[in-house]
C-alpha cells in the first residue's frame, strides 16, 4: 500500500496545478491533498457537489474540516488504487479546464 499510495500522491501532486490548483497543503504523512480552490469557488461543499453530478468523481469539501476558511478549500484523497486514480484525473481534467476558461 505504501507504494501505491506513494505513487498516487505523485500523480496527483503532478496534475493538481495543471487543473488550477496550484497551492496546496503539503501532504506529510497523511493520504489525501487539501488544495486551495478558491479560484473556482467560495462554495466548496456546492463545488464538490457539482462535480460528482458532472463526473461521477468524488472529492471531500473543506467546509468538512474547517468551517470557517474550509469554503475555498477541497480535499484529494488517493488512499485508492492507482487506476482509480488515474481515472478520477481523466475524468475531472476537462471538468476544471471548462471552469478555467469560462
Amino acid at each position: 500500500h505504501v507504494e501505491t499510495y506513494a505513487r498516487n500522491r505523485a500523480i496527483l501532486l503532478d496534475v493538481l496545478p495543471q487543473l488550477g490548483l496550484e497551492r496546496i497543503a503539503p501532504p506529510d504523512g497523511a493520504f489525501y491533498i487539501y488544495a486551495d480552490a478558491s479560484e473556482f469557488t467560495e462554495d466548496s461543499l456546492a463545488f464538490c457537489e457539482q462535480l460528482l453530478r458532472d463526473t461521477g468523481g468524488c472529492i471531500a469539501p473543506g467546509i468538512d474540516f474547517d468551517p470557517g476558511d474550509g469554503r475555498r478549500f477541497i480535499r484529494f484523497s488517493f488512499a485508492v488504487s492507482t487506476p482509480l486514480i488515474k481515472e478520477a484525473v481523466r475524468r475531472i481534467t476537462p471538468w476544471f479546464a471548462e471552469r478555467r476558461a469560462g
